[in-house]
Protein backbone atom coordinates (compact mmCIF):
# COMPACT_ATOMS: atom_id res chain seq x y z
CA UNK A 1 0.00 0.00 0.00
CA UNK A 2 1.12 3.48 -0.74
CA UNK A 3 -1.15 6.04 1.03
CA UNK A 4 0.42 8.79 2.76
CA UNK A 5 -2.02 11.59 3.13
CA UNK A 6 -2.43 11.47 6.48
CA UNK A 7 -5.96 10.32 7.83
CA UNK A 8 -7.66 10.58 10.89
CA UNK A 9 -9.09 7.01 13.25
CA UNK A 10 -12.21 8.11 15.58
CA UNK A 11 -12.43 5.27 18.08
CA UNK A 12 -14.76 6.68 21.24
CA UNK A 13 -14.49 9.90 19.75
CA UNK A 14 -11.14 10.54 19.90
CA UNK A 15 -9.66 11.77 16.68
CA UNK A 16 -5.98 9.85 15.86
CA UNK A 17 -3.93 11.30 12.77
CA UNK A 18 -2.49 8.16 10.87
CA UNK A 19 -0.72 8.13 7.02
CA UNK A 20 0.89 4.49 6.40
CA UNK A 21 2.97 3.35 3.31
CA UNK A 22 4.41 0.94 2.18
CA UNK A 23 4.78 -2.95 2.12
CA UNK A 24 6.11 -5.56 4.56
CA UNK A 25 7.02 -5.76 8.42
CA UNK A 26 5.38 -3.28 10.18
CA UNK A 27 7.10 -0.12 11.59
CA UNK A 28 5.16 2.65 13.68
CA UNK A 29 6.42 5.65 14.21
CA UNK A 30 5.28 8.33 16.63
CA UNK A 31 6.18 12.24 16.63
CA UNK A 32 7.47 14.46 18.93
CA UNK A 33 4.95 15.78 21.30
CA UNK A 34 3.94 19.49 19.20
CA UNK A 35 4.96 17.85 16.33
CA UNK A 36 2.29 17.04 13.19
CA UNK A 37 1.86 13.12 12.04
CA UNK A 38 3.67 14.38 8.50
CA UNK A 39 6.79 15.18 10.47
CA UNK A 40 8.26 11.96 10.59
CA UNK A 41 7.38 11.83 6.47
CA UNK A 42 10.58 11.67 5.04
CA UNK A 43 12.00 8.88 7.30
CA UNK A 44 8.81 7.07 6.73
CA UNK A 45 9.09 7.06 2.92
CA UNK A 46 13.04 5.94 2.78
CA UNK A 47 12.06 3.09 5.87
CA UNK A 48 9.36 2.24 3.77
CA UNK A 49 11.42 2.17 0.03
CA UNK A 50 12.94 -0.96 2.06
CA UNK A 51 10.03 -3.56 2.19
CA UNK A 52 8.66 -1.87 5.35
CA UNK A 53 5.19 -1.13 6.13
CA UNK A 54 5.46 2.18 7.86
CA UNK A 55 2.69 3.83 9.69
CA UNK A 56 2.76 7.11 11.51
CA UNK A 57 1.05 8.20 14.46
CA UNK A 58 -0.02 11.30 15.71
CA UNK A 59 -1.53 12.84 18.93
CA UNK A 60 -4.84 13.01 18.84
CA UNK A 61 -6.02 16.60 18.79
CA UNK A 62 -7.93 16.88 21.46
CA UNK A 63 -5.33 14.81 23.91
CA UNK A 64 -4.88 16.46 27.29
CA UNK A 65 -1.25 17.58 27.44
CA UNK A 66 -0.90 16.19 30.66
CA UNK A 67 -2.68 12.81 29.53
CA UNK A 68 -1.08 9.79 30.87
CA UNK A 69 2.01 7.91 27.96
CA UNK A 70 -0.73 4.87 28.73
CA UNK A 71 -3.60 6.72 26.78
CA UNK A 72 -1.34 7.37 24.27
CA UNK A 73 -0.38 4.09 24.12
CA UNK A 74 -3.55 2.70 23.62
CA UNK A 75 -4.49 5.22 21.07
CA UNK A 76 -1.11 3.80 18.89
CA UNK A 77 -2.58 -0.25 19.76
CA UNK A 78 -6.12 1.44 18.52
CA UNK A 79 -4.53 2.51 15.01
CA UNK A 80 -2.84 -0.93 14.68
CA UNK A 81 -6.04 -2.76 15.73
CA UNK A 82 -7.88 -0.59 12.46
CA UNK A 83 -5.56 -1.25 10.18
CA UNK A 84 -4.93 -4.48 10.73
CA UNK A 85 -1.21 -4.83 12.13
CA UNK A 86 -0.83 -7.48 14.93
CA UNK A 87 2.85 -6.75 15.77
CA UNK A 88 4.85 -4.16 14.58
CA UNK A 89 8.49 -2.28 15.13
CA UNK A 90 7.23 0.54 17.41
CA UNK A 91 9.56 3.88 17.81
CA UNK A 92 9.35 7.69 18.08
CA UNK A 93 10.87 10.77 18.32
CA UNK A 94 11.27 11.96 22.06
CA UNK A 95 8.25 12.09 23.39
CA UNK A 96 7.27 9.98 20.36
CA UNK A 97 9.84 7.66 22.20
CA UNK A 98 8.13 7.53 25.14
CA UNK A 99 5.04 6.88 24.19
CA UNK A 100 6.82 3.96 22.26
CA UNK A 101 8.53 2.48 25.36
CA UNK A 102 5.09 2.29 27.15
CA UNK A 103 3.40 0.68 24.29
CA UNK A 104 5.70 -1.90 25.20
CA UNK A 105 5.48 -2.06 28.04
CA UNK A 106 1.26 -2.21 27.93
CA UNK A 107 0.91 -4.21 25.02
CA UNK A 108 4.17 -6.16 24.93
CA UNK A 109 2.63 -9.36 22.71
CA UNK A 110 2.36 -6.43 19.95
CA UNK A 111 5.60 -5.11 19.73
CA UNK A 112 8.45 -6.89 17.85
CA UNK A 113 10.88 -3.95 19.65
CA UNK A 114 11.38 -0.51 20.71
CA UNK A 115 13.15 2.40 18.17
CA UNK A 116 14.17 5.32 19.78
CA UNK A 117 14.84 8.25 17.88
CA UNK A 118 16.53 10.62 20.70
CA UNK A 119 16.10 9.25 24.49
CA UNK A 120 13.84 11.57 27.04
CA UNK A 121 14.91 11.64 30.34
CA UNK A 122 12.05 9.68 31.71
CA UNK A 123 11.17 6.87 34.63
CA UNK A 124 9.16 4.95 31.49
CA UNK A 125 10.32 1.31 32.22
CA UNK A 126 11.68 -0.89 29.29
CA UNK A 127 9.83 -4.44 28.50
CA UNK A 128 11.64 -7.31 29.75
CA UNK A 129 13.02 -9.14 26.79
CA UNK A 130 11.87 -6.89 23.65
CA UNK A 131 15.22 -5.35 21.86
CA UNK A 132 15.39 -1.65 21.51
CA UNK A 133 17.28 0.88 19.12
CA UNK A 134 18.43 3.88 20.38
CA UNK A 135 19.44 5.99 17.23
CA UNK A 136 20.69 9.54 18.46
CA UNK A 137 22.19 12.76 17.59
CA UNK A 138 25.89 13.20 18.52
CA UNK A 139 24.94 17.20 18.92
CA UNK A 140 21.24 17.18 20.07
CA UNK A 141 21.36 18.99 23.03
CA UNK A 142 17.18 18.22 23.90
CA UNK A 143 17.28 14.56 23.98
CA UNK A 144 21.01 14.17 24.52
CA UNK A 145 23.23 11.39 23.72
CA UNK A 146 23.82 10.21 27.49
CA UNK A 147 20.39 9.57 27.75
CA UNK A 148 21.12 6.20 25.39
CA UNK A 149 24.27 5.59 26.46
CA UNK A 150 22.29 5.29 30.31
CA UNK A 151 19.86 3.03 28.92
CA UNK A 152 22.24 1.25 27.15
CA UNK A 153 24.16 0.95 30.26
CA UNK A 154 20.94 -0.21 32.06
CA UNK A 155 20.37 -3.20 29.79
CA UNK A 156 23.12 -3.81 27.73
CA UNK A 157 21.94 -6.99 26.32
CA UNK A 158 18.79 -5.61 24.79
CA UNK A 159 19.50 -2.05 23.88
CA UNK A 160 21.82 -0.92 21.20
CA UNK A 161 22.63 2.29 20.48
CA UNK A 162 23.74 4.25 16.98
CA UNK A 163 25.00 7.82 16.88
CA UNK A 164 24.75 9.86 13.45
CA UNK A 165 27.79 12.24 13.84
CA UNK A 166 27.19 16.07 13.96
CA UNK A 167 23.47 15.64 14.16
CA UNK A 168 20.93 18.05 16.36
CA UNK A 169 17.57 17.07 18.11
CA UNK A 170 15.89 17.39 14.67
CA UNK A 171 17.99 14.61 13.17
CA UNK A 172 14.73 12.51 12.25
CA UNK A 173 13.90 15.50 9.46
CA UNK A 174 17.95 16.33 8.23
CA UNK A 175 19.45 13.17 8.36
CA UNK A 176 16.95 10.86 6.85
CA UNK A 177 19.33 9.02 5.04
CA UNK A 178 21.64 8.22 8.16
CA UNK A 179 18.48 7.53 9.84
CA UNK A 180 16.89 5.24 7.55
CA UNK A 181 19.92 3.34 7.21
CA UNK A 182 20.34 2.57 10.95
CA UNK A 183 16.85 1.47 11.75
CA UNK A 184 17.22 -0.59 7.90
CA UNK A 185 20.36 -2.09 9.35
CA UNK A 186 18.98 -2.88 12.30
CA UNK A 187 15.92 -4.26 11.68
CA UNK A 188 17.77 -6.82 9.08
CA UNK A 189 18.74 -9.07 11.61
CA UNK A 190 14.83 -9.10 12.80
Amino acid sequence: MTLTDTQIFEPDGRAIPFAEEGNGPAVVLIPERGQEVGSPGGLAHSVSMEDFRVIRIGVRASADPAGSLSELAQDVVDVMDHLGVDHAWVGGHATGGSIARTVSVDHHHRVNGVILLGVEETETALAPSIPVLVIQGTADDITPPVNGERLQASAPDRVSVVGIEGAGHLFPSTHIGATSWAIEDYLDWD
